[in-house]
């Protein structure tokens, strides 16, 4: 019944070293086209790379278990776990994990799938709601229960030293926690991510459906330093929202007083969208949020992840391979130190979500 503030815990930052990776196998229909088969494929090719470098905790259910078997079979590192869900986003529904040195542990908030009964994508979400509870259970970790607050892992960026990111669209959005105010909302993240200071950044990705998730739009890659998705585009949609978050962040200091170093991440320069033949693959459930032909998704390079030796970095193709080109060059220049591995994403973005949205750290014991 303590929480980890009170107990000497934090989330640490996601560069700082891993035990292992989170992913929850797809199988959504109203996510992921043609019987995720697509989906499927990319989902496997990241699990691999990642398993190069660190465990990874593959979530399955009854439909997924064979199928996920077979397509990782032989490779080392993988550990399944058998848990019903209802969709892959292992961001915003494993738990998020936090340590005080010795020990790490799980929080498990409350998942309402991006909004509830306000604007929730999908009418039914008590299997990803319980994920992350029996997820620390099979896996042996002790879990916070911070049910009374709504809240998914893609709302928020910790650099592991006191300052945790966030957007005002996101946590401020009616379909959240309409009951709390910002200082209330503060204090949650205070009190279970052991955060000195929120920096708020006001947008995120233009049309980003879970209400501009923070980690779509901004990320920390050392302590006091970010990459930001940009556009130098002034008739681009993305072009405002970017700004004000670049205006915001340039006049902000970390927990530790420190200036915030700024890395301009372009975004694709041509906007990725919904296809004919993308809504022929899908099977959208009654109650769940659908697409149109011509729909522009949420795609930017900052939704990349780290493992302990690399960034998995999503490519969108098309008429995007040299911005895609672009992107891997500036992260190369920015994280010397890590292999840059860039993965044709195109079949994640469609879920709505891309690489970041689909894993979730476990942190190692140093």
């Amino acid at each position: 019944m303590t929480t980890p503030k009170a107990d000497g815990f934090y989330m640490p930052a996601e560069f700082s070293p891993h035990r292992g990776t989170i992913m929850i196998f797809p199988e959504r229909a109203g996510s992921w086209p043609y019987n995720a088969g697509p989906a499927a494929k990319v989902f496997t090719e990241i699990i691999k790379e990642i398993a190069k470098d660190e465990y990874v905790y593959v979530i399955v259910g009854k439909n997924t278990r064979e199928k996920a078997k077979k397509m990782l079979a032989d490779t080392e590192n993988i550990i399944f776990f058998e848990i019903e869900q209802d969709d892959a986003w292992a961001r915003d529904t494993a738990p998020t994990f936090v340590t005080n040195g010795s020990e790490v542990r799980g929080v498990d908030w409350r998942f309402n799938a991006w909004g509830g009964e306000y604007n929730g994508l999908y009418a039914h979400w008590d299997k990803d709601d319980a994920l992350a509870a029996k997820f620390c259970k099979a896996a042996g970790y002790s879990c916070y229960n911070a049910k009374h607050f709504v809240l998914e892992g893609g709302a928020i960026h910790s650099d592991g030293e006191g300052t945790v990111l966030a957007t005002e669209a996101c946590l401020l959005s009616k379909g959240r926690n309409p009951d709390m105010s910002k200082a209330d909302i503060e204090e949650n993240l205070r009190e279970y991510l052991g955060a000195k200071k929120i920096l708020w950044l006001p947008r995120g990705i233009y049309n980003d459906e879970t209400d501009e998730h923070i980690d779509n739009v901004c990320a920390f890659i050392a302590p006091a330093e970010v990459v930001l998705a940009w556009t130098d585009d002034k008739n681009d949609p993305q072009y405002p929202l970017s700004k004000a978050c670049f205006d915001v962040l340039s006049n902000k200091c970390d927990a530790k007083g420190r200036k915030i170093k700024i890395h301009k991440l372009p975004i694709p320069k041509t906007p990725v969208c919904v296809t004919e033949n993308d809504m022929q693959g899908y099977v959208f459930e009654e109650g769940e949020d659908t697409r149109e032909v011509g729909e522009r998704l949420a795609a930017s390079y900052v939704n990349f992840y780290f493992t302990d030796k690399s960034v998995i970095l999503p490519q969108f193709g098309g008429e995007n391979k040299e911005s895609d080109r672009l992107a891997a060059e500036i992260m190369k220049n920015l994280c010397p130190e890590r292999r840059i591995v860039p993965i044709q994403a195109r079949e994640i973005i469609v879920g709505g979500g891309n690489i970041h949205c689909i894993t979730q750290q476990i942190p190692k014991i140093m």
